[in-house]
């Protein structure tokens, strides 16, 4: 299952050089399949041969996760320093103009907020990244690299357990670029999250069935396969 969004950004990587095409198509597919830290590792090596949007990219996927990180350590100021850093790079790229650098700019701002449970201020960070993502769509242009702001917006709502903005974010992200195995499992943790077993299992059940016989066994899938098992006995399908 690939969405719209992605095949945007695929169809934007393929008028690219193709060694640079291959790994930025190759980076989109990890992080679609919940391996942001291969992603990251692609991203740097076609940053290093001049890849301008690949260095977006790769300061992108890589600011997420030391977010996440940063998140698990209580949000200090040490722990999101890297998190600065990448926030600044990308500002002197975007140089305040719309597009994909600055919407990653905005996104990785409300992820420093989320590690810190500054609901409010993530907000307004989300709101503006989403509504210049939109615009850039509609206009035909890339909007955030390789993951769209909505879904992340949606796993940055679970991380705050904002189940019912996460659902939300999630369900909008969908209606905008499709579905995606993120969406999914994004769906399923709010719906577990809002004790709302049938959509959970309804949504667990899609994510497993959408990732069919690919190779990888992600946590997501665990989750999935472990919920269903566990929780699922007799739901409606």
């Amino acid at each position: 299952m690939v969405s719209l969004a992605s095949r945007m950004s695929l169809a934007l990587v393929l008028a690219v050089a193709p060694n640079q095409a291959s790994s930025l198509a190759d980076a989109q597919v990890r992080a679609a399949e919940f391996d942001f830290a291969g992603a990251a590792t692609l991203l740097k090596a076609a940053a290093e041969r001049g890849d301008t949007s690949a260095q977006v990219a790769a300061i992108y996927i890589r600011g997420l996760i030391d977010a996440r990180e940063a998140s698990r350590q209580g949000g200090s100021p040490e722990s999101l320093a890297p998190v600065h850093d990448a926030v600044a790079s990308l500002e002197r790229i975007a140089k305040g103009r719309p597009g994909p650098a600055e919407i990653a700019r905005l996104m990785l701002r409300a992820a420093a907020a989320a590690a810190q449970s500054e609901r409010e201020e993530m907000r307004l960070y989300l709101e503006t990244a989403i509504r210049m993502e939109t615009l850039q769509r509609a206009a035909g242009m890339p909007g955030a690299p390789l993951v769209a702001a909505g879904e992340t917006a949606g796993d940055l709502w679970l991380q705050v357990h904002r189940y019912d903005e996460a659902r939300r974010a999630y369900d909008e992200a969908a209606e905008r670029q499709g579905s995606s195995l993120r969406i999914l499992a994004g769906r399923a943790r709010a719906a577990r999250g809002l004790d709302d077993t049938p959509a959970a299992c309804s949504a667990s059940r899609a994510l497993l069935a959408a990732w069919g016989a690919r190779t990888g066994d992600p946590a997501e899938l665990g989750d999935a396969r472990a919920y269903v098992a566990g929780s699922c006995e007799g739901s409606a399908r």
